[in-house]
């Protein structure tokens, strides 16, 4: 079910430039605003363990690849 909120001192200019983007849209500003809160939900962010876990792995799966001395000898051949 639905749930309503009620969201106070908007800046004119962020209610300005919310009622031209819901015009050209062709919505009304309560679907703007519904629509924007729906974007900023999907784009989460992932979890920060979760990222340096994966990195962690991945540095595992590559060790080993490359020694320093030939990563540093790849840079001054100007990498082929």
């Amino acid at each position: 079910m639905p749930t309503n909120i009620t969201i106070r001192d908007i800046p004119d200019e962020v209610y300005k430039k919310l009622k031209q983007q819901a015009e050209l849209h062709q919505r009304s500003i309560n679907s703007e605003v519904i629509f924007y809160l729906k974007q900023m939900v999907r784009s989460h962010r992932p979890d920060p363990d979760q990222v340096i876990a994966r990195a962690k792995k991945l540095k595992q799966q590559a060790r080993g690849s490359l020694t320093l001395q030939e990563i540093q000898q790849a840079i001054d051949q100007g990498r082929p």
